[in-house]
């Protein structure tokens, strides 16, 4: 007798909200091109982040103001080529919202259709919310970003924890309530204190998908490099290092180019006769 196939349930935004009701957290990652985002889906990601993190991670920028929207569908297509179950969210670049709500509206639709995300992802609280509402209203799923926002690090300065002070810990909840107010399906709290963290996740019927946000919230989400120690130089105390990639990587490398510099590589066994 054959073994039934085991059916993988689609992740949707409807199943993220179930799981912050029923205490089930949500496993995040960024993911950047097929092969990378097949492995995390077959592991059992729940949500692959298409990240404008890129602009650091695949293109050696130092922030992510350079990347523009035509980056970010191209590397939703390949990610989605790559994906099963997992909910796929795309970061909508730095200018392609701030403008008018009404531009932020037709970038996102070019992202659904174009690139075929399953949602958006915008940074920001009350500027952004004209621009979530017309998106849901139209049934574009968008996941907000609050506390530390990498595409105003300009204005801020530099990567400093956000929400310490009450004034702007206060902004913050308000912010989680009017994006919840205007649609959003779920809320990342990058950087903040932990009790803020939790206090937020506590308020909102939406999920809080933390990165350097303690425990509290509903989910968490790393970029994967950092989690598989693909760098060396940047970690921050958010990242667990899961793995040490970078190690792996450069001592496979060296152990290929010593085998072809002494013609050990390629044996009889590896080349036809």
């Amino acid at each position: 007798m054959s073994a039934t196939p085991t059916i993988r349930r689609k992740v949707t935004t409807r199943r993220l909200i179930d799981m912050k009701r029923s205490g089930q957290r949500i496993a995040c990652l960024t993911a950047y091109d097929a092969l990378t985002a097949g492995l995390f889906d077959a592991a059992g990601i729940d949500v692959l982040l298409v990240g404008d993190s890129v602009g650091n991670v695949v293109q050696g920028h130092d922030t992510t103001i350079p990347v523009t929207l035509d980056h970010m569908i191209y590397h939703t297509q390949a990610v989605i080529r790559g994906t099963e179950r997992a909910l796929v969210v795309t970061d909508m670049p730095f200018m392609s919202y701030q403008v008018t709500p009404q531009e932020a509206f037709r970038n996102a639709g070019r992202l659904m259709k174009e690139a075929g995300s399953g949602a958006v992802k915008l940074e920001g609280g009350r500027r952004v919310l004209e621009a979530v509402r017309m998106m849901t209203d139209a049934g574009i799923p968008v996941m907000g970003h609050l506390g530390l926002t990498p595409q105003s690090i300009h204005q801020f300065g530099s990567y400093k924890e956000r929400g310490v002070d009450v004034g702007e810990a206060d902004q913050i909840k308000q912010d989680a309530e009017a994006l919840q107010e205007a649609g959003a399906f779920a809320v990342v709290l990058e950087k903040v204190p932990a009790p803020l963290a939790e206090a937020v996740t506590a308020m909102i019927d939406i999920p809080t998908i933390g990165i350097g946000a303690g425990s509290g919230c509903d989910g968490q989400i790393l970029v994967w490099t950092d989690m598989m120690g693909m760098s060396t130089e940047f970690r921050p105390r958010f990242v667990r290092r899961y793995a040490e990639l970078h190690d792996v990587i450069q001592n496979g490398v060296a152990r290929y180019i010593e085998d072809v510099r002494t013609s050990r590589f390629p044996d009889s066994e590896e080349s036809y006769q």
